[in-house]
């Protein structure tokens, strides 16, 4: 499978997963091999956090900072897994923004 179509289909996943999470007023936005979870109006996004694909199953998270740069974590693995980490380690990243 070519991975531009294994990113959209990981992209899909994790907006189930963040679904299911109750994590709704987040949207993922693919990005060549960035997921990119992101908030707000689509001409006025706000950033949350970032998954960067480093394999097949391999991703590296980064999180926003509040001057619209972005904050690579130690955290690597798989994306599920990634995000559990994420929602239990710093929930504050994924909480709405007003």
């Amino acid at each position: 499978m070519p991975k531009h179509i294994a990113d959209e289909l990981q992209a899909v996943s994790l907006q189930d997963l963040l679904t299911r999470r109750g994590l709704a007023h987040l949207r993922v936005r693919r990005h060549s091999t960035l997921l990119v979870v992101e908030s707000g109006p689509e001409d006025d996004r706000v950033s949350h956090v970032r998954f960067r694909r480093h394999g097949a199953h391999i991703w590296t998270v980064e999180v926003a900072t509040h001057r619209g740069g972005w904050e690579p974590t130690p955290l690597r693995g798989q994306i599920e897994h990634l995000l559990e980490a994420v929602v239990t380690g710093f929930p504050w990243v994924l909480e709405p923004i007003e």
